[in-house]
């Protein structure tokens, strides 16, 4: 896939900018897969930009990543149909990014060993020794001593994207480091609230079974919580005293993503 156009950038800043050969590479599937997905209404119709091609942009690759983890969950078809159709209308990537945590979140941990080849081609770029390198900090990726690499799949989009964010190596390491330490604190005070709650002689099961059907809405509540979190603080940070500085709901990261 050509990562080096104009598209890509434009892509990365929201807007619809790929063709549907850059969607497909970038998403990890093909251009078959996509239009029969397009006619069966799992996608939107993309932008028609100038020559008539058809302009895909985030939205697009986040409900393509929705669709793969809904398969990997083993729904059929008509499953994923039905459930792609309740989705709010006009839902943005944000908002399906955190459909797709929260189906996640109902599967085991998995991790995959690939060559190189594959992890480019599920990547939709050509991976670089740095980037290899940047990956592997993150946690996405570990070389194993076989020459195969280990490939967290659900961290894998998210870790590609992060290759092109302009922020510091360190920074991201930083700030991964940050969730993992608060998002391991709620977890131990959570499960130790569930304990309490449930938690007899002989009862294993049921806490078992209530942390299967709590799992998700945690993390459903946790990236709502954080969202609204996030956007109040940047409101604060972005604030000034003076005329025509962001304020409210002018305010960077004030109007994306759902309430």
């Amino acid at each position: 896939m050509s990562t080096d156009t104009g598209g890509t950038a434009a892509t990365d800043a929201g807007e619809p900018a790929l063709t549907v050969d850059e969607l497909a590479a970038r998403a990890g599937t093909t251009v078959r897969t996509v239009r029969f997905y397009s006619t069966r209404g799992l996608l939107p119709p993309p932008v028609i930009g100038a020559r008539r091609v058809g302009r895909y942009g985030p939205a697009h690759l986040a409900r393509l990543a929705l669709i793969e983890e809904l398969q990997r969950q083993g729904m059929t078809l008509a499953a994923i149909e039905r459930y792609v159709g309740a989705l709010p209308d006009g839902i943005g990537a944000e908002g399906l990014a955190i459909h797709r945590g929260v189906v996640a979140s109902w599967a085991p941990d998995a991790v995959e060993s690939v060559s190189r080849g594959e992890l480019e081609r599920r990547a939709g770029r050509s991976i670089s020794a740095g980037d290899l390198e940047r990956l592997a900090a993150m946690g996405v990726v570990v070389a194993a001593d076989d020459g195969a690499l280990r490939v967290d799949p659900g961290l894998l989009r998210l870790g590609v994207e992060l290759l092109d964010v302009p922020i510091a190596h360190e920074t991201i390491l930083a700030a991964r480091e940050l969730l993992l330490g608060h998002a391991r604190a709620a977890a131990e005070d959570l499960t130790a609230l569930f304990r309490d709650e449930v938690w007899e002689p002989g009862r294993v099961d049921a806490m078992r079974s209530l942390s299967a059907h709590m799992q998700p809405l945690v993390v459903q509540a946790l990236i709502t919580a954080f969202q609204r979190s996030m956007r109040e603080e940047l409101r604060e940070a972005f604030r000034t005293d003076g005329a025509g500085g962001p304020t409210g709901a002018d305010a960077p990261g004030e109007a994306a993503g759902p309430p």
